[in-house]
C-alpha cells in the first residue's frame, strides 16, 4: 500500500507512482471536485434543452448539461439535479429528468443483472473481433473521436454515433467498442455505457441505431463538406435492416427474487466502531452518505492498483480523481493510497456507503455500511426496457 503525496501536481503524481496503470496523456477541460461540481449545478440553465440536447455543431448550440461526470461519481446526487431544475420550463424539466431517470435505470438494471450486462440482453449482433470499427477517414468519425481521447467527454449523439457505425456499419463486436469507450469517458460508468451501447447497436431491443449522413449534417451542419470522403460517403444511406438474433433473455431481467440485495441496506447497519470513511469511485461527493454521518473520522481513498492495470484507463479520468480527491482534502482529513481498498477494510475498520456495483461484493468485511443515494429504490419488477421499468415505479416528488 503506497500513500500518495497530494501536495505534488497531478502529473508528478502519474509520473510517480501510476506507470503502466493508465493510458494517454493530460486532463480534461471539465475540472473534477465538488467545488466544480457545486459550480456547474448552481450555473445549470436547461431553457432549450429539450430541443438542443442532440446539437452537436458548433460547440455553443450544445443543450447538454456536461453534469454526467459529477452525476457518474455522485459529486451530484441524481436527487439534487432532479430538485435543481423544478422551476425550468415544463418541457424541457421533462424531457431533462427523463435523462435523470434514464441513469437510474441504467444502475438499476446493473445492479441487478452485474457482469450478465456484458452479454447481449436479448438480441445478438454478429460482430467481429479484430480491426478497428471507426473509420478516422470520415470526418464526422474522426472529429468525435478525437474529442473522445482528448477530452474524455461526449454528447449523448455522439456517443450513439460512435456505436453505431462500430457495430451496425462497422460489423465489430460492441463489447470491444464499448470498452474502448468506457477507457476515455470521465463519466464512464459501466451501468450507462453498457445500456447505452446494448440499445443502439440492438442488443436490447432488436432495432440498431441507423447512423447516416443526415444525421451529421442536421446536428453538425457544415462538417461533411470538408470531409475527403464528401463525394464518396460511407454512410449517405441507412445501413440495410438487420434481423438480429434473438438470445434467452436472463430470468433477471424480467423479476428480481431479492430487490433488497439489489437496493443494498435502507438505514446504516453498524457493526463495529469505524475508524475512517473509506470513500469508493461510485462515492466521491460531500454528500456520501458515511461522510455525512461521521463528520468527525478522517478520509481515505484507495486506487485499486489491480483494477488499474488491468482497466488502462484515460489520463483524463485519473486527472478528474485527483483533482476531485485534492478539493476534498481542504476540507476534511484525507489520506489517499495505492493498492487494495478491499484489503484496507480488513485491517481498518472502515464506515463506507453501499455501491450497487459486481465489484463491492468483494468487500468482506466492514465496520459500518451506509445506504446508496437513489433517486429512486429498485423495485422486483421487469426491467427489460425503460418503459416497462418506469410503469413500476412510484411517483418520484
Amino acid at each position: 500500500m503506497i500513500e500518495l503525496d497530494l501536495s505534488l501536481l497531478d502529473e508528478e503524481i502519474l509520473e510517480k507512482h501510476f506507470s503502466g496503470l493508465y493510458n494517454g496523456h493530460g486532463a480534461s477541460s471539465i475540472p473534477g471536485g465538488q467545488s466544480a461540481a457545486n459550480r456547474a449545478l448552481n450555473d445549470l440553465d436547461i431553457k432549450g434543452y429539450a430541443a438542443n440536447r442532440s446539437e452537436v455543431l458548433p460547440v455553443h448550440s450544445r443543450g447538454a448539461s456536461v453534469l454526467s461526470p459529477y452525476i457518474r461519481h455522485n459529486l451530484l446526487t441524481l436527487r439534487q439535479v432532479w430538485d435543481r431544475v423544478e422551476g425550468a420550463p415544463q418541457k424541457d424539466r421533462e424531457k431533462f429528468r427523463d435523462e435523470l431517470l434514464w441513469q437510474e435505470y441504467a444502475r438499476h438494471l446493473y445492479a441487478r443483472v452485474g457482469k450478465r450486462m456484458f452479454a447481449a440482453l436479448r438480441f445478438e449482433p454478429a460482430g467481429n473481433d479484430q480491426g478497428d470499427g471507426w473509420n478516422r477517414q470520415m470526418h464526422c468519425i474522426d472529429m468525435v473521436v478525437s474529442e473522445l481521447e482528448e477530452d474524455g467527454w461526449l454528447v449523448n449523439q455522439t456517443r450513439m454515433w460512435l456505436a453505431s457505425h462500430w457495430s451496425v456499419r462497422s460489423g465489430m463486436d460492441w463489447r470491444l467498442g464499448q470498452e474502448r469507450m468506457y477507457r476515455e469517458l470521465i463519466d464512464g460508468s459501466r451501468a450507462a455505457n453498457l445500456l447505452g451501447w446494448q440499445w443502439t447497436v440492438g442488443a436490447g431491443t432488436g432495432k440498431p441505431y441507423g447512423f447516416a449522413r443526415w444525421q451529421v449534417e442536421k446536428r453538425a451542419p457544415g462538417i461533411c463538406m470538408r470531409c475527403p470522403l464528401n463525394k464518396a460517403c460511407p454512410i449517405q444511406e441507412f445501413p440495410e435492416e438487420q434481423i438480429l438474433e434473438r438470445v434467452e433473455r436472463d430470468s433477471l431481467v424480467e423479476q428480481d427474487p431479492n430487490p433488497k440485495r439489489t437496493a443494498g441496506p435502507m438505514t446504516a447497519i453498524k457493526l463495529a466502531e469505524p475508524e475512517v470513511v473509506l470513500l469508493t469511485i461510485d462515492s466521491l461527493g460531500d454528500s456520501d452518505p458515511a461522510l455525512v454521518a461521521n463528520p468527525e473520522l478522517p478520509v481515505v481513498f484507495v486506487f485499486n492498483e489491480t483494477a488499474l492495470k488491468e482497466l488502462q484507463l484515460s489520463s483524463k479520468r485519473l486527472h478528474f480523481y485527483l483533482q476531485t480527491l485534492k478539493d476534498l482534502a481542504q476540507r476534511r482529513k484525507l489520506r489517499v493510497y495505492l493498492g487494495s481498498p478491499y484489503r484496507y477494510a480488513e485491517e481498518v475498520p472502515v464506515a463506507v456507503t453501499f455501491a450497487p456495483v459486481p465489484s463491492f461484493s468483494k468487500f468482506k468485511k466492514i465496520a459500518e455500511l451506509h445506504p446508496y443515494p437513489w433517486l429512486v429504490t429498485p423495485h422486483a419488477g421487469s426491467v427489460r426496457s425503460f418503459s416497462a421499468w418506469r410503469e413500476k415505479l412510484p411517483k418520484i416528488r
